[in-house]
Parts: structure tokens; sequence; C-alpha cells
């Protein structure tokens, strides 16, 4: 089980590294253009995406008081995804420091309504990568919204097969 999450864990840094390439080449205007999705906008959906990772990471490391980034986040969309490259990269080592038997324990952690939930560490972070996957296509298709013609593939296999 450990190696399966830390090739996720992987696979999660090198997607979020090339969206992040193609979206730090957007105007200002394509980043914050309004889009219907779940989130309004590239920016948007970027911070979320940080912002997400960034708790996970929060509670898997035991952290009791957790804090939303994007909520006290006052930098640039640039400062933004370079923070979610360094979570990223902490989730990979997080998940590296794990044995098999401790990706079975079970985390207790309170949710943003202060609602306590318990899951084992290893659910816990096959949820951070799938949701990772689901906002990267969602950035896919806003790229295709503001214009962009050169999408980048962030498939699994393309990363398999490097």
């Amino acid at each position: 089980m450990k190696e399966l999450l830390y090739q996720y864990a992987g696979y999660n840094i090198w997607a979020n590294n090339i969206m992040i390439d193609a979206m730090l080449k957007l105007s200002d205007a394509k980043v914050d253009k309004t889009i219907n999705s779940s989130y309004q906008s590239i920016r948007a959906t970027t911070l979320h995406c940080w912002s997400a990772e960034d708790i996970w990471l929060q509670r898997l490391m035991l952290q009791e008081n957790t804090l939303w980034a994007e909520s006290i986040f006052r930098g640039s969309f640039e400062d933004a995804c370079l923070n979610w490259q360094i979570v990223s990269r902490g989730l990979e080592h997080f998940v590296g420091e794990q044995t098999d038997q401790s990706l079975h324990n079970t985390l207790t952690y309170k949710d943003m309504q202060g609602v306590q939930h318990s899951l084992p560490v290893f659910q816990v972070l096959n949820h951070v990568f799938n949701h990772a996957n689901y906002h990267r296509g969602q950035l896919i298709t806003m790229l295709r919204q503001v214009g962009e013609t050169v999408i980048p593939r962030t498939d699994y296999i393309v990363y398999a097969r490097r």
C-alpha cells in the first residue's frame, strides 16, 4: 500500500507542476476570468487546491489548530502556486515516512465546521489525491474556456510512461 500511495504522491507533484507551469503563463485577466465551475476562476480553483492539500497535510501531521491557507493568504498567484508545490512535496514526504501498518492507523480530525471524523490514513490520502485529480480536470477545462490551446496532459499513464 505504501508504494502505491507514494507513487500517487509523486504523480500528484508531477501533475500539479505541469498545471502550474501552464497557468503561470497566463495573464491576470485569464487567471481571474469568471468561469462557471466549482470555483469561479482559475485563481480561485488554484487557491482551493493548495488550501485543501495544506489542511489535509496539517491534519495528517496531527496539528490541532488547522488553518485554511487561502483565508489568510494575500500573496500573488505565483506565490500561491509555489506554496501548492511545497505542500504537495510535503504530502510525498509524509507518505515516504509511513509504513504499511501506519497507513492503517486512524486519523481523527475536525472538518471545517468543527465536526469530528475518524478515517484510516490511507483513505485520507486516497481522498487528497483524488480531490486533486478532480480539480486539475476542472483547471484543464478552465484553460480551454480562457482560450488556451496548448493543454497539459496530466493523465497518470503519461506520468507512468516517463
